[in-house]
């Protein structure tokens, strides 16, 4: 008898550079805050969408076509993602994968990201800028959650395999990729320092 395990889901997460990117991070969090400070659009689309918290996703979103320091973040996520592609075995010969879009997260107490996917891209991810002591983690759901209908409940603690849900920490200088159509949240900050990441979509089109 043999039991095999197929169809996988991979993660990946790396350090952003091998120094730790920390005058990289620096420019990037006082940008990011300067961005909040004078995006009224993107506050007031916040206040409906994103509680608590700001994102630019509803106003800028093509921060790597803005910035010279978020070019410079998406030339090392350029590699990142290279090599997440490689370990899916995706032929991009003909065509390269590229960043679409870019944006910006705060989150502070009470702020949270329901589940959800990203339609139309490839590749996700997230770097994070900023992530103080007990930051919110990011939380994947196996995609396969919605055709288990009959099965029995796991046990309380099951193996790496066999879990519902994963949990990714926060951590500053990390950069964090998957697949695009896999669904993941951010549970509610429950602290009083910011969370602060940049996240970006890699398209194939």
């Amino acid at each position: 008898m043999s039991i095999r395990a197929w169809f996988p889901t991979l993660i990946y997460d790396a350090p952003l550079a091998k120094d730790g990117a920390k005058p990289l991070s620096k420019q990037l969090l006082v940008e990011c805050h300067q961005l909040r400070d004078m995006d009224d659009e993107g506050r007031a689309w916040s206040a409906q969408r994103y509680p608590n918290g700001y994102t630019s996703y509803g106003s800028f979103d093509q921060m790597h076509r803005m910035s010279s320091t978020f070019m410079e973040l998406r030339g090392h996520l350029d590699r990142h993602v290279r090599s997440f592609a490689r370990s899916l075995e995706y032929d991009t010969t003909d065509r390269p994968l590229a960043m679409t879009d870019c944006w910006v997260n705060i989150m502070p107490r009470g702020c949270a990201h329901t589940l959800h996917v990203h339609p139309t891209s490839t590749i996700s991810g997230t770097y994070y800028v900023k992530t103080p002591k007990r930051a919110s983690c990011i939380k994947f759901e196996d995609p396969r959650l919605d055709s288990f209908m009959a099965a029995p409940p796991r046990k309380s603690d099951p193996g790496p395999r066999n879990r519902t849900f994963v949990e990714y920490a926060a951590e500053a200088g990390k950069v964090v990729l998957f697949e695009s159509w896999l669904r993941h949240e951010v549970p509610i900050s429950r602290i009083d320092a910011e969370r602060v990441s940049i996240s970006f979509n890699y398209g194939w089109f």
